[in-house]
């Protein structure tokens, strides 16, 4: 009985370390990402530029197949601005304060995760070629930047949270 006690024992200690060790492989290849742009930077190059794109929708609604799919590659863009916001230690103003607010309530993370949700959102109103979605979107999209920008924007004035 001790003798299969013992076996058992050693077979879950074995599968435990190769868990470990498998672990430990994945994380060593996991890709580390490096900073290149600062927000500023992507907020000028990328957002501004994207966003106005699909907030404009609703004023001037596309007019062929070559204008919806700029509306859609926008919106994906946006999508992908808001993983780029998540890589820790990017420039910015007020960078000591973003990589506090993402350990200790997130809202850093919980608006960029916003951007890119809402902006998936546009890119498959706009493969749809849904303008009364994209008009839908676009409140939400705007609230959530306001949002960020309230707390985050360095020309609002506004002083870093304690």
């Amino acid at each position: 009985m001790k003798s299969k006690n013992m076996s058992k024992l050693l077979w879950v200690e074995s599968i435990f370390v190769l868990t470990l060790i498998l672990a430990g492989t994945a994380m060593a290849q996991a890709p580390s990402f490096r900073p290149v742009a600062t927000v500023l930077q992507i907020m000028q190059g990328m957002v501004v530029p994207n966003s106005d794109v699909i907030f404009k929708v609703s004023h001037n609604p596309p007019k062929d197949d070559k204008e919806w799919t700029n509306v859609q590659n926008s919106a994906i863009t946006l999508a992908e601005v808001g993983n780029l916001l998540m890589i820790p230690g990017r420039t910015s103003v007020y960078k000591d304060l973003i990589d506090t607010d993402i350990k200790r309530n997130g809202d850093w993370a919980k608006n960029a995760k916003a951007l890119t949700e809402l902006s998936t959102r546009a890119f498959h109103a706009a493969s749809a070629k849904d303008i009364k979605e994209l008009d839908a979107m676009n409140n939400e999209l705007e609230a959530t930047c306001e949002h960020c920008h309230a707390t985050y924007h360095p020309l609002r004035g506004n002083e870093p949270l304690p």
